[in-house]
């Protein structure tokens, strides 16, 4: 069995792309890579979207990152933290206007047509920039895509554009879908949403409804004998108790993502055949905040959101629902990001007075039951720590007169009522810090982002001058001058409150001892897969 020491510590040491790759332990093999099998995944969800071009989150990602994929992928060694995949090369001009790829040769389509730049120019233009719950901020101001050949693509900015940004953009906003597959109807409705068609190691081959996913191995690939797995089955486990049972009864041969609580992590470790792996998360730090519908009077009002978070004890919250394995937040960027995160931001220490307090000032007071208002909070569904967050801050919320009436949903279920409906006045939410605050961060908090983009301000929340300063940095070349904005965006979120940014965390993965080549890349829970193997 490969030994792999669980910490707190290296679990935290989070999304910054290459701060902890020579931290964690190294999870290696020294076996040639053995062809053939089946590798039986655990899987919490089932997204109803499964095109990442639309909807660019690690639900999706986790299994359609080994069908569709990206320009480029995060890497430990390779330059600039990323490693080309449909994409072999990259270059930004010094206007900030444009940005060259050249795009991989030899590439086809899982239905045997050719990829070329027509497909990169249609993915970008006509879905990442108006589509994507995330593309639309980061591609705003692209205005054309130039393909002089089949193997290159010229993006075209309508104003100076970060090459940094861009760069950082490309893991997480770039997956390419075929241009004659989407070009006729509506995207949005297309069935290849549900059943995509790639350029990736594996083909989609069946979905069955609370059961399982299917993928087959794609004979055709790029990738020089690759990938080494015939299959790969997601067994739909949405109780997240029975991942470790499972494992031990190897009927699955892998858990991502802490599909096995943590609770369990001490116990699972010592069980002949099984590994716990810290590392392979470094790029995905998730953030759990708390989301305001600040269309409620009462929320609208800043005394209330302060209330709140010095009624929230962090430390509590990850010695308890986290069990250790996370930390405190102070904003919107993690600790862990050594570029763009500063610690110099109000805070609000746990201090149930100055909360009750803050709620007398203004001007609700408790009536005769002790109750000020009562508020709808909405946990998101997809862990175990934020469902039980949600208990936790019920709970908080009571002890200064706030009735919070918890509001449990499935994931599509959370997904429309808090980011299409609205119909929430709190919500638990885990958004991901994935490098750059222009790629997924700034999105929570600035104002005029369309109804139902999933993991985006919905919360009617809006301040000019936060807004200008999001725009101002999203076009600053100069990378001091961007770390500098990015750590005045802290600091105003921090003290205007549209969100309450409570603490940080990674994953675990738990593997069989015969799955090789776990972890090798900072996104590996949501990479292709292609060199995973399983030893016979």
């Amino acid at each position: 069995m490969s030994e792999v020491t669980i910490s707190r510590r290296s679990v935290l040491a989070g999304s910054a792309l290459l701060l902890a790759s020579t931290a964690l332990p190294t999870i290696g093999w020294a076996q040639t890579p053995k062809k053939g099998g089946r590798l039986v995944v655990a899987a919490d969800s089932e997204p109803r979207n499964l095109n990442p071009a639309i909807v660019a989150s690690n639900g999706v990602f986790f299994i359609s990152s080994k069908i569709v994929e990206p320009l480029a992928e995060a890497s430990f060694e390779g330059k600039d933290g990323l490693d080309p995949r449909l994409a072999t090369s990259w270059e930004g001009a010094a206007d900030g206007l444009s940005v060259t790829f050249t795009l991989r040769e030899g590439v086809k389509w899982h239905d045997g047509k050719p990829f070329t730049s027509a497909d990169v120019a249609f993915s970008a233009l006509q879905i990442w920039k108006p589509l994507q719950n995330l593309g639309r901020t980061v591609f705003k101001d692209l205005e054309a895509v130039d393909t002089p050949d089949e193997l290159t693509a010229v993006f075209k900015f309508a104003r100076p554009t970060p090459f940094q940004l861009v760069r950082n953009a490309l893991p997480v906003l770039t997956s390419v879908v075929p241009k004659h597959i989407y070009e006729t109807g509506k995207v949005e409705e297309n069935p290849a949403n549900n059943a995509p068609v790639g350029t990736g190691p594996f083909k989609f081959a069946e979905h069955k409804p609370g059961q399982y996913y299917r993928l087959e191995r794609n004979g055709n690939y790029w990738g020089k004998d690759q990938p080494y797995l015939d299959e790969i089955i997601y067994q739909v486990l949405p109780d997240r108790t029975s991942a470790a049972s499972s494992l031990e009864a190897e009927e699955i041969q892998l858990a991502a993502f802490s599909a096995v609580p943590l609770a369990d992590l001490d116990r699972i470790s010592k069980v002949p055949g099984l590994k716990v792996i810290t590392k392979g998360y470094e790029a995905l730090t998730y953030q759990l905040v708390v989301e305001i519908n600040h269309r409620r009077k009462e929320l609208a009002d800043l005394k209330v959101r302060q209330a709140i978070a010095h009624a929230i004890d962090k430390d509590f919250v990850v010695k308890t629902v986290f069990l250790g394995y996370a930390t405190t937040a102070t904003g919107p960027v993690p600790k862990n990001d050594p570029q763009f995160y500063t610690a110099d931001v109000p805070n609000y220490a746990f201090d149930v007075a100055k909360a009750n307090a803050l709620l007398d000032e203004a001007g609700y007071s408790r009536g005769d039951d002790g109750k000020r208002f009562s508020l709808k909070l909405l946990p998101a569904p997809y862990f175990n720590e934020t469902k039980q967050f949600g208990d936790y801050l019920r709970q908080a919320l009571a002890a200064i007169g706030i009735d919070a009436q918890l509001v449990n949903n499935d994931s599509a279920a959370h997904i429309k009522a808090v980011y299409t409906d609205h119909a929430f006045d709190l919500a638990v939410g885990p958004p991901v810090f994935r490098g750059d605050p222009a790629i997924s961060t700034t999105i929570l908090v600035q104002s005029g982002i369309p109804d139902g983009v999933p993991f985006s301000n919905q919360g009617g929340y809006k301040n000019d001058e936060l807004d200008a300063l999001i725009a101002k940095a999203s076009e600053t070349l100069d990378p001091a001058a961007r770390t500098e904005l990015y750590r005045e965006f802290q600091k105003k979120v921090a003290a205007d409150l549209p969100l309450i940014n409570v603490a940080e965390w990674s994953f675990i993965s738990v593997a069989r001892d015969n799955v090789a080549n776990v972890a090798n890349n900072p996104r590996w829970a949501v990479s292709n897969w292609a060199d995973t193997w399983l030893e016979t």
